[in-house]
């Protein structure tokens, strides 16, 4: 870095270079001691916390002007925390003792903000990060930014750079034939706020994740004729199980019975409490809930009652999508159903590929660590990952702890090496 301050300073008082830099980005030289955090969601949150209980400093770069902006801008007034609050706390601080076991969208943003104004983190808001790139001629990573204006672009060249953007960074949209000439609205979830807008409307939903099914609960709350579509094979479990969370029984059956046991056990249980699924369009994949968590990624559909809704007729399960027409839809098996609007619960992916130009950590054709969990929270050349662990806010929690113990290792091995050099040098060179 001292090099790195050097050279601009020659700059600075070359006048051909000034008239260069002046449609530059601005440079700023970030500290050895200090790292750059690229996203101000939970995981970024969480990283910065650890890193600053090991005395660690960070920026935290956001392309919005807030923290969280996915859950403040793109989640459905209805939703709540899916999972029991004690398996979504960040590292070194709880939720509220007065808030629900599932808190709602309000109350875990209002937790997120308490979290980030107890540790003192003040994202760079409204930076977005066009591009990321090692530079080995000097050792840094290169990050290039934008803001509001033009003039507002700036370079960061810094020794620890962390991605904390997420899975769930840009929408997945799909394409169907006659999608131009459906007529109606066709909106992804992201821009889905309540079933008001669509009261009295029939209402076809694409994707049967969490999302997708609880909004289809809403819609029909709201007086809506809805329709879900399941493309492929469900797990649908009840989010309780003898008086307590499903997922808080999995974890604690996991630690004395090996998967596939508990995965009987679980699907046993859900076919006393829900019955057979498949009855009504919601096949079963071969693999267990649990091993196909494991394996794929793939999250199971807790049911907060959507399922009595379907089971009652008041939500249709619909085949795959084959075409658009007119205010209507072709379905793979031939069906034909009349719409008044669609929405596309189907997802979102990372963003990482766009802007970061490097192929090691993370793959090119997702946007996620190549290694599989726990191993891809680390890669070369000071790069980090925090929340790609596909295991929810438990994994970012895990992730951001050994972010933070790993930067701090090696910030104090440089210190003890530097102090050590100017301990040992002859007093000519002191």
């Amino acid at each position: 870095m001292d090099y790195l301050k050097e050279l601009e300073g020659k700059r600075l008082h070359d006048p051909l270079d000034l008239k260069m830099m002046a449609n530059k980005p601005r440079c700023i030289f970030v500290p050895a001691d200090v790292a750059i955090i690229v996203g101000a969601g939970p995981s970024g949150l969480a990283a910065a916390a650890c890193l600053q209980q090991r005395n660690v400093e960070s920026i935290v770069l956001e392309k919005t002007d807030c923290i969280a902006s996915t859950w403040k801008n793109k989640a459905y007034d209805r939703l709540r925390l899916h999972l029991p609050k004690k398996f979504c706390e960040l590292p070194l601080m709880s939720f509220p003792k007065k808030f629900p076991t599932y808190p709602t969208k309000e109350q875990f943003l209002d937790y997120l903000q308490s979290y980030a104004d107890h540790f003192g983190i003040k994202p760079e808001f409204n930076e977005a990060v066009e591009s990321a790139e090692f530079d080995q001629r000097i050792g840094v990573w290169r990050v290039k930014t934008t803001g509001l204006k033009k003039e507002d672009a700036k370079e960061y060249l810094c020794r620890w750079l962390i991605v904390a953007t997420g899975e769930n960074a840009v929408e997945v949209m799909p394409e169907f034939e006659g999608m131009k000439e459906f007529g109606g609205p066709v909106v992804h979830t992201s821009k889905y706020r309540s079933g008001e807008m669509f009261r009295g409307k029939s209402v076809l939903v694409v994707g049967c994740g969490n999302s997708g099914m609880e909004v289809c609960l809403d819609l029909c709350n709201f007086n809506a004729r809805p329709s879900i579509v399941v493309r492929d094979s469900v797990h649908v479990l009840p989010q309780e199980m003898l008086g307590r969370s499903t997922f808080g029984l999995s974890m604690w059956l996991l630690k004395w019975f090996p998967m596939r046991l508990v995965d009987q056990f679980l699907l046993l249980m859900s076919r006393l409490m829900l019955g057979d699924t498949s009855q009504f369009g919601l096949h079963r994949p071969e693999l267990g809930p649990l091993e196909l968590k494991n394996k794929s990624g793939k999250t199971p559909v807790l049911d907060v009652g959507t399922l009595a809704k379907i089971k009652s007729g008041n939500i249709k399960v619909c085949k795959a999508v084959k075409k658009l027409t007119r205010h209507a839809v072709e379905f793979v098996d031939g069906k034909v159903e009349n719409f008044d609007a669609i929405i596309l619960a189907t997802g979102y992916k990372s963003n990482v590929p766009s802007w970061l130009k490097e192929s090691d950590l993370f793959s090119k054709k997702d946007g996620f660590p190549r290694k599989p969990f726990p191993n891809g929270w680390k890669g070369e050349g000071g790069l980090y990952a925090v929340g790609f662990t596909k295991r929810g806010l438990l994994g970012t929690s895990l992730d951001a702890k050994r972010i933070a113990e790993d930067i701090s290792e090696q910030h104090c091995k440089a210190k003890a090496t530097r102090l050590m050099t100017f301990t040992c040098a002859p007093p000519s060179q002191l």
